[in-house]
């Protein structure tokens, strides 16, 4: 018999916004429970996407750029009589918002540019443009779900 699953951990909304999205955004740029320096590292980058797009809100460009990121489906790996089949599954709201967020910041951090500021504002004005590394791995994974796309019926097993 399974155990419980653990209950979900309520974040609190960031002290700026008041976005709860944010709140998590900033947790999964945090290195070494270094909140503080996540936390200057996202407001600097939402400041430089303001100037950089001569936008009055930086907010809306992340939201837009998690939106364009964020991937509806994705293969898991199934094994059925032996053989292991690559199978396209539905990904629940949360999990798209996680994906999203981790790509965005593993993609930034794999950017040129001077500090983590200017790489994470490059890279969200990329993704909401619909351009850019993240958005580029989100189009890979829908392109591997179509590619197994004949593998769909495991999927209900």
């Amino acid at each position: 018999m399974r155990r419980r699953r653990p209950e979900k951990r309520k974040v609190l909304p960031d002290p700026l916004f008041g976005d709860i999205v944010v709140t998590k955004f900033i947790n999964n740029l945090m290195l070494d429970g270094k909140k503080s320096i996540a936390e200057r590292i996202f407001y600097k980058s939402i400041k430089l996407v303001e100037n950089k797009t001569k936008n009055t809100n930086g907010l809306e460009v992340f939201k837009k750029a998690l939106q364009n990121v964020s991937p509806s489906l994705e293969v898991k790996s199934k094994r059925i009589g032996g053989a292991t089949y690559q199978v396209p599954m539905e990904i629940a709201p949360n999990r798209k918002s996680a994906l999203a967020m981790r790509w965005i910041i593993s993609f930034s951090k794999s950017r040129k540019g001077n500090t983590m500021a200017d790489r994470l504002a490059d890279e969200l004005i990329a993704a909401s443009k619909n351009e850019g590394s993240s958005v580029k791995k989100k189009e890979e994974t829908h392109r591997m779900a179509e590619a197994n796309k004949a593998f769909a019926h495991f999927g209900r097993l």
